[in-house]
């Protein structure tokens, strides 16, 4: 029976993959929010093992995860979910203020804030390229056919493949910068960065299997990051003005 019924799941699932393919796009990004050039980035199609099967037990947890996300989208952690989706400048160093522990903007923290909008892109568009252009992942609102936590995107992001979650390894990365330069506060500021990627599976967006491969691409790309003297540089500056706080 139970061989059975996860035979037709199966068969229903490729089916469903079929009738919804999708053609990978890159996010359009101002060239100047960058501190590393394409070939200096993480490569994740060489980095990361394939997105699992849809005919795989990993899949199931997939599905699973999508199921727990919509459950929670009515709720104030839904709110928060929606919130995360908004990637822009402004509105993800506000996300990360309470966590940090000081307002991170361009009027208060200006070295910060540069630091923070400048690499953000090097970890949610060049540590993802290849394999979100290889793999071409379908997103689970579109395998699904359902609506989202962020209906304003879906046209947008159902052109851009899936695996991995670059927001996620904005969040992320953006996260163990933060903890780096405010150490007192890394708890509060890695969870945030966690649930930035948790954000993702509640509004349907991501599988949970694109956010936990993101995450090796956010240890990944800061640890390129502490190559570039650019961004070395601007670290140090951001870590000088922190203590004006203190």
């Amino acid at each position: 029976m139970c061989n059975k019924f996860l035979s037709s799941f199966f068969i229903s699932i490729l089916f469903c993959f079929s009738t919804y393919a999708i053609e990978a796009k890159d996010v359009t990004t101002d060239p100047n929010d960058f501190y590393l050039k394409l070939e200096q980035a993480p490569d994740s199609l060489l980095l990361l093992p394939p997105p699992p099967a849809f005919n795989s037990v990993d899949f199931l947890k997939d599905k699973a995860m999508y199921d727990w996300g919509k459950s929670m989208r009515n709720t104030e952690r839904g709110k928060q979910a929606y919130l995360d989706a908004d990637s822009s400048k402004d509105n993800i160093t506000k996300q990360f203020s309470p966590a940090f522990g000081y307002e991170i903007s361009v009027s208060n923290s200006p070295e910060i804030y540069k630091l923070i909008t400048t690499m953000k892109e090097d970890a949610g568009d060049l540590a993802t390229r290849s394999a979100k252009q290889h793999y071409n992942r379908i997103r689970p609102f579109s395998f699904f056919n359902e609506p989202t936590c962020r209906p304003e995107d879906e046209k947008t992001l159902s052109t851009n493949g899936s695996y991995p979650s670059g927001h996620t390894t904005m969040g992320f990365a953006i996260a163990l910068v933060l903890a780096e330069i405010n150490p007192a506060r890394q708890n509060q500021i890695l969870k945030r960065g966690y649930d930035i990627g948790e954000s993702r599976v509640i509004c349907g967006y991501h599988w949970q299997s694109d956010v936990d491969a993101a995450k090796v691409m956010a240890a990944a790309v800061v640890a390129q990051l502490h190559t570039n003297s650019a961004f070395i540089a601007q670290l140090a500056k951001a870590k000088a003005e922190l203590k004006k706080f203190k």
